[in-house]
């Protein structure tokens, strides 16, 4: 059963990158205390994360937290090198935390996985989005079809602060 509003978030440990390098951070690090906007995709560098869904959240970042949102972070079932290359890519370093899940383990705990094994990406996270305000899940919202980030992208969630 997927996490629900009300739900608290399990702990997981994700990685990112930092001046010094990799670095672990537990979901206290990231969501204790916190107003926290948190987004899933399926895959860095796939076209719909690239092109509508991760961009959706920079344009409306500075929007979000004026609404009292601390971190905008999004999360992946890829690598920490990957995750930190496509935040370059997308001239979003310090902009959006980027927190790799590279063995689908947060992805599972939050019962929310998606198995892309037929197009050769393996497991995976879905496509979805959430409020989270000290470590509690607020809202969640998850994309009814495939190729679109219109539930979950930035735009949306800023409606809904």
């Amino acid at each position: 059963m997927p996490i629900a509003v009300g739900d608290r978030l399990p702990a997981a440990t994700f990685k990112t990158m930092t001046a010094e390098g990799v670095k672990e951070l537990s979901t206290a690090d990231v969501f204790a205390g916190k107003k926290v906007v948190l987004f899933a995709v399926p895959g860095a560098f796939t076209p719909t994360c690239s092109r509508s869904h991760l961009p959706g959240y920079l344009a409306n970042r500075d929007a979000i937290l004026a609404k009292g949102v601390d971190t905008i972070a999004v999360t992946a079932v890829n690598d920490v090198f990957v995750m930190d290359a496509w935040s370059k890519a997308n001239d979003a370093d310090g902009k959006i935390l980027f927190l790799a899940d590279g063995a689908a383990a947060f992805a599972t705990a939050v019962g929310l996985t998606l198995d892309l094994t037929a197009a050769g990406m393996g497991v995976r996270s879905q496509r979805w989005s959430m409020l989270v305000d000290d470590g509690v899940v607020k809202e969640v919202n998850f994309e009814e079809k495939p190729g679109v980030a219109d539930l979950t992208g930035g735009a949306c969630m800023l409606g809904h602060l």
